[in-house]
This record gives C-alpha cells, sequence and structure tokens, in this order.
C-alpha cells in the first residue's frame, strides 16, 4: 500500500537509515552516565556525582553554526560542520567554569540523505568527545516545501554543572588583571553572511582557489572551530583561583564579546600588535576593501577566548596554555581608575559590562 507521508515528501525509511548510519559515533560519546543508549524518545543521564558538590549549578546553552552551512551545502562536505555546532554550543559553557555534561542535537533538512546526516552526526559526536560531552539524543527533521532538497540547518543545546562557589564572571576580575588572548582556528563559525556577501560580489565561488588561502575558498573557510573546553577546564583545575573570567568570542566581535566579562567601572584597551590576524581575515577585508580594523565587531581575527587572569598567574596560564596546543598572548590590562571612556564599547547584549577598545595597529 502506497505511503501516503511518502508522496508528501518525507521518507521515514530514510530517516531510520541515517539512525542507523550514526549509531556507533554516537555511542562513542556515552559513558557510565548516559542510560538507554539511541532511540528513545529522551535521554537519560545520570547525575548523582552531582552529590559530590556542595552547591551544584546547572549551566546551559543553545546555539547553531550560522549561514556556515551554506558553504557546506556548496560544497558538499558535511563532516566539519558538526564540530562548529560542539564549539559554538559547549565553548558558552565553559566560559562560566562549568563541566559539560550532556548535549543533544536538531538537524532540519529538505530531504533526508542518510549518509549526509551521518557525517554531520559524526562532526557532532567527534567534538563531543573531544570535550567530554555525551551526545544523549537528536533529532532529525525532513520539512519538504519549506527547505530545498539539499538544504539544512543544525542546532544543538548542551548542559553542565559547576560548583557554585567556582563561577567565573566579571565580580572576580581585579584591578591589574591580565587580559589573555587565545588563538582561534579561524572563522569559527561567525560573520559567514558577510563572507559570502564578499565573495558572491567579487565573482569568487567556493570552488575557486586562492593561493593565499592555501587552496579551495570553500575547504578554507570551512576550517572547523577550535574547541577550547578540556584545555580550559585542565587549566582552570591546575591554577586555582587564577582565571576570573572567560570570553567567547562570537557574534559581536572582539570588543563586545570581553565587555561582556568585565565589571562595570572597569576598562582596558586591547594591543593590536599583540598579534597579526590569520591570513583569512586579511584576505576577505582586502577583497572588501574595507579596512580589517572595520571588521572587529564581526569576526574574531584570530582570537577565539579571552581569559581574565590574575596577574601574578598570567606567565603561567600563558605557558600552560602553550603546553595544551593552545597559542595565547597577554593584550590588556584591566584598569578601574577613572578616564574619559569616549570611543570605547560598553557592555553588550544586555550586559552593563566594562569598556573595551581596540588600539594600536595589527601585527604584519
Amino acid at each position: 500500500m502506497p505511503n501516503p507521508y511518502a508522496a508528501a515528501g518525507v521518507d521515514t525509511a530514510a530517516g531510520d537509515l541515517a539512525v542507523e548510519l550514526m549509531k556507533s559515533a554516537v555511542a562513542a560519546t556515552h559513558n557510565a552516565s548516559v542510560l538507554g543508549g539511541v532511540g528513545g524518545f529522551a535521554g537519560l543521564y545520570d547525575v548523582s556525582s552531582l552529590k559530590s558538590y556542595e552547591h551544584p549549578l546547572l549551566a546551559t546553552s543553545t546555539d547553531g553554526v550560522g549561514t556556515k552551512v551554506a558553504i557546506a551545502q556548496a560544497i558538499d562536505k558535511h563532516d566539519t560542520i558538526g564540530q562548529d555546532l560542539v564549539g559554538m554550543v559547549v565553548d558558552d559553557i565553559v566560559v562560566v567554569g562549568a563541566k559539560p555534561l550532556f548535549m543533544t542535537d536538531y538537524i532540519a533538512c529538505g530531504r533526508v540523505v542518510p549518509e549526509r546526516i551521518a557525517d554531520i552526526v559524526a562532526g557532532i559526536a567527534r567534538g563531543c568527545a573531544e570535550t567530554g560531552t555525551a551526545l544523549v539524543g537528536g533529532e532529525t527533521a525532513e520539512h519538504p516545501g519549506l527547505l530545498g532538497p539539499d538544504d539544512y540547518d543544525v542546532a544543538g543545546a548542551a548542559v553542565g554543572a559547576v560548583e557554585a562557589g567556582s563561577v567565573l564572571g566579571a565580580d572576580r576580575v581585579q584591578d591589574g588583571d591580565v587580559v589573555v588572548a587565545i588563538a582561534s582556528s579561524g572563522l569559527h563559525s561567525n560573520g559567514y553572511s558577510l563572507v559570502r556577501h564578499i565573495l558572491s560580489s567579487r565573482g569568487v565561488g567556493y570552488t575557486d582557489s586562492l593561493p593565499e588561502l592555501g587552496g579551495l575558498v570553500g575547504e578554507a573557510l570551512l576550517e572547523p572551530t577550535r574547541l577550547y573546553t578540556s584545555p580550559l577546564l585542565s587549566l582552570i583545575e591546575a591554577h586555582p583561583g587564577a582565571v576570573h573570567s572567560l570570553s567567547h568570542v562570537t557574534g559581536g566581535g572582539i570588543a563586545a564579546n570581553l565587555a561582556r566579562v568585565l565589571p562595570v567601572g572597569s576598562w582596558v584597551e586591547v594591543d593590536r600588535s599583540a598579534w597579526e590576524p590569520l591570513p583569512v581575515f586579511r584576505v576577505l577585508a582586502e577583497m572588501a576593501g574595507t579596512p580589517i580594523e572595520d571588521t572587529e565587531g564581526t569576526w574574531n581575527l584570530g582570537v577565539g577566548m579571552f581569559a581574565v587572569v590574575s596577574a601574578a598567574a598570567a606567565s603561567d596560564v600563558i605557558a600552560s596554555l602553550g603546553a595544551a596546543g593552545l597559542a595565547s598572548w597577554s593584550v590588556g590590562t584591566i584598569s578601574t581608575s577613572a578616564r574619559d571612556l569616549e570611543g570605547f564599547e560598553q557592555g553588550a547584549k544586555g550586559v552593563d559590562g566594562g569598556a573595551v577598545r581596540l588600539v594600536g595597529a595589527y601585527a604584519s
């Protein structure tokens, strides 16, 4: 008997095959706290380990990867976008000092292509495994007529835990603290609408080759988001009390994201000469015919995270991050002295935070 749902464009058999193809990758993220396995209506996670906390707090975050998926779709490469999703979601949790526990994902598509869905989820699973996060559930929804046959979008949510007395934030930041920049791997998952506009206006395709980007444009732009969770948690544990706040440089750019984790009344001038933006940022700015400084509110320009740390521990923090494979460097010192803050970015996204401005010229 014909399946009326299939006639409407929804292939449940393809969805079942996609689940079969992704099961082993998802299961590899599970630990003893995960109950039930893959395929249930809800994921179950045993939180009895939180009994060892004096005052446990749950931290949660949700996000997507924006229009970066358009590039993955354009060059039919889907095995890295999942890591981007983990970075955008889980690395927001570590900002408050929380250890991630579990994550769920959601994929909406115009047509289920099992191998494509499995590639996306395999990338999510790899990112979860790297950050110590159990992937306990997800959903793949087929939306024919709403999305094109090869269109899809991804989103996710994660939950972590932190001791109440160990929450990182602006209230810990002090006069004289050092702002340490931690290197990004590239664009991460922000500002891709601008990227796509620039390339379109210059007639550059994703399958074109640009030597200054090291090869194909699309592949360079799909460089996966660096995952900071595990090394940052190790840093916090190895240097108790040294890390006062963390900032994930995502939407809003450099100054705005740093200002969110500084206390009202504090300010810092971030020294551009302390680092050289990655080639991808310079190439795109040159294509756009705009100074690279004009993109600071959109792209991370080579800084994926900021750590605000005690002055006494700054050199040890930088050394520890380097040993973990994360290049980092000092970019400024927090001050609470009175001064004219004209030209500074003050707070962001509804947060009445500190004041930040970038000064000087980038290294080259």
